[in-house]
């Protein structure tokens, strides 16, 4: 059996409390992920690496996503000097969210105002202002073309704390969609 330290012991006190308290932001940076300011970050696996990632300004990472820095196929290969390591960097820029259950795998860099779609798979960088969703995730639209949709078509933060929850979100639905709904 495995004899732990007190600091490993203590470091996995840590860990435990600081995502009982769901602090992921405080929990990645002990970890070593680099982040910047006013984040929202929804995940608790940042991989074996995680001081290999970098994330900057008013980011949101949502439940789910997995950011690989690592391509693990590699210890398949190996020759008189043993097997092979591929270890990459991620590089997440301002302004960005990206959509829950998306995988970031090693290489890639997302720059500024990006929005990933969920379920998306980035195997490639993304440059600045680009909305991007799919397997292997691809242009969808310019991210100034969605905030101009988003702010014509969708309710603002003071029409929506004006009324009880329930209300906002049937209210900032399309009418469509009401149909379905039983109040």
């Amino acid at each position: 059996m495995k004899r732990l330290s007190f600091l490993n012991i203590y470091i996995k006190l840590v860990k435990s409390t600081l995502l009982f308290l769901k602090k992921y932001n405080t929990y990645a940076r002990f970890c070593g992920v680099q982040i910047g300011n006013n984040c929202r970050i929804y995940i608790k696996d940042f991989g074996t690496e995680p001081f290999l990632i970098t994330i900057g300004n008013k980011v949101t990472i949502a439940s789910g996503v997995r950011l690989i820095t690592h391509d693990g196929s590699t210890w398949l290969f190996n020759d008189v000097k043993g097997r092979r390591y591929h270890y990459r960097r991620i590089s997440i820029g301002d302004n960005v969210f990206i959509g829950m259950n998306s995988i970031i795998l090693p290489g890639v860099k997302i720059e500024n105002n990006v929005i990933v779609g969920a379920g998306s798979v980035v195997t490639k960088s993304i440059p600045s202002g680009f909305v991007v969703g799919g397997n292997p995730a691809k242009i969808i639209m310019k991210y100034q073309d969605y905030e101009d949709k988003v702010i014509l078509n969708y309710p603002s933060e003071d029409s929506m704390l004006s009324v009880n929850y329930k209300e906002r979100v049937l209210n900032s639905m399309d009418n469509s969609f009401k149909s379905f709904i039983t109040i």
